[in-house]
């Protein structure tokens, strides 16, 4: 069992599709020769060729709408927007199309196409680089929206993904690239879509986050514990379609809830936690639910995006008023 960064494992998974099924083909701008903006697809194109690793020009729409194409005629295509920054020009394709197909042909035609995208600030890069698009995706009817925290999980729900009969949009939080290892078994593993992780058990208060955003609850729960202080910390993995049964179970133990994620607050994801948690255990709740997440800004870029990122001294602040309340 090799430790491995979240890249390394995609990269992983993307052979070891790519191996056990011809059908899956993996395309998107400078995918094969320069094998990507953050090398997520090293070594494919050097193994499987041009004809799997197909470098597309600087086009989303055309990107996707391949895609589309590709999928209804029984390949399994994996399509990379270099930066969530840029999937503007490629949504017309997703929920006029994509998102679709399968109630407008009655289920007869499925689509299963993964669309990966690096998302999320913490990396210091410019403009139209560091957006989080997720609720966007999760807005949209037909489409499952799977987040990873780790390299482990990013593996497995990858190849979740590629197996899916409907379209994936798989978000990548490219701060958590290299940012740590961890063991990744050898044998290839799947993880169900849909399905939320407790991740860390505790009794005084639920934090609920996913993706970048759930490094900075496990700090704050790690801190916390200093002061006797025990934070459940449960990890969503897929935002639609949501587990909201693992975080309403959660919820009905503590009494309290944090919500942590970094795209803007106003009809976020966790605006929908809430909301779920409202409906099935407002009278387990102890204080108002809280919400630690982006501010409803174009992300800053450069230092500044520091100050607009959850982190763990916010996080522990939200606990603490919740936990006074």
């Amino acid at each position: 069992m090799a430790e491995i960064n979240m890249a390394k494992a995609i990269n992983l998974a993307l052979h070891e599709a790519m191996d056990r099924d011809q059908r899956v083909v993996v395309m998107g701008e400078d995918v094969g020769q320069d094998e990507g903006v953050f090398r997520i697809t090293e070594g494919l194109f050097a193994k499987y060729g041009d004809e799997r690793v197909i470098d597309t020009p600087l086009a989303e729409a055309a990107i996707v709408g391949t895609a589309i194409g590709m999928s209804i005629n029984g390949l399994k295509p994996i399509c990379e927007i270099q930066f969530t920054g840029f999937d503007y020009y490629a949504f017309h394709q997703v929920e006029g199309h994509a998102s679709r197909f399968r109630n407008r042909t009655r289920g007869r035609i499925h689509l299963p196409m993964v669309m990966r995208m690096p998302y999320g600030g913490g990396i210091r890069a410019l403009e139209h680089h560091s957006e989080s698009r997720e609720a966007y995706y999760a807005h949209t009817p037909g489409l499952k929206v799977v987040i990873p925290s780790g390299p482990r999980n990013a593996r497995a729900l990858l190849h979740s993904a590629i197996q899916d009969p409907d379209p994936v949009i798989y978000l990548e939080p490219k701060a958590c690239y290299r940012l740590f290892r961890e063991e990744v078994p050898d044998q290839m593993e799947t993880l169900p879509i849909g399905q939320a992780h407790v991740i860390r058990e505790g009794e005084d208060i639920t934090l609920v986050s996913y993706g970048a955003s759930l490094r900075a609850a496990i700090e704050a729960a790690e801190e916390l514990e200093e002061e006797n202080i025990h934070c459940e910390i449960v990890d969503l993995l897929t935002v639609s379609p949501m587990d909201h049964l693992t975080v309403v179970k959660s919820v009905k133990k503590t009494g309290r809830c944090v919500i942590v994620h970094e795209g803007q607050r106003n009809c976020g994801i966790g605006s929908e936690v809430v909301a779920r948690i409202n409906e099935h255990a407002f009278l387990y709740l102890e204080a108002p639910i809280k919400r630690v997440t982006g501010f409803d800004i174009p992300i800053p870029y450069f230092s500044k995006e520091r100050y607009y990122l959850p982190d763990a001294e916010r996080v522990i602040v939200a606990c603490k008023e919740t936990l006074n309340f």
